[in-house]
Parts: structure tokens; C-alpha cells; sequence
């Protein structure tokens, strides 16, 4: 139990006193860099997706339902 509250002791004065902190401003531009790109990301998936889907669509059932 010593060795845990050794750990966490140790871990807090790490990071109170040895981590830099990004600035608030930078961390807010960062984090719209992030928005935007999830968003832009995820809109070129659903469209691959969506090519795919209506590619296999038309192959079941102009191919498969000929038959």
C-alpha cells in the first residue's frame, strides 16, 4: 500500500511541477484544428461508404438478380 500512495505522491508533484501546460489559447486553436478535420474525416468516410453501398447495390441486383 506504501509503494500506491508513494506513486500517486510522486505523480502529483510531476505534473504540478515538471509538465508545461499548453496556453488556453493555443489549446482552444488546437482543438478547432481537430473539430474541423474530425468533421471533414468523417464526411469523406460516409461518402466512401455511401459509394461502395450503392456500387454493391448495383451489382446484386443488376448481376445476382439476373439470375
Amino acid at each position: 500500500m506504501a509503494g500506491l500512495i508513494n506513486y500517486v505522491q510522486e505523480s502529483y508533484n510531476e505534473l504540478k511541477n515538471h509538465v508545461t501546460w499548453t496556453p488556453l489559447p493555443e489549446a482552444q486553436r488546437l482543438m478547432v484544428v481537430v473539430a474541423v478535420f474530425s468533421i471533414l474525416f468523417s464526411l469523406a468516410i460516409w461518402g466512401v461508404d455511401t459509394v461502395f453501398s450503392n456500387v454493391i447495390k448495383l451489382y446484386f441486383d443488376k448481376i445476382v438478380g439476373t439470375n
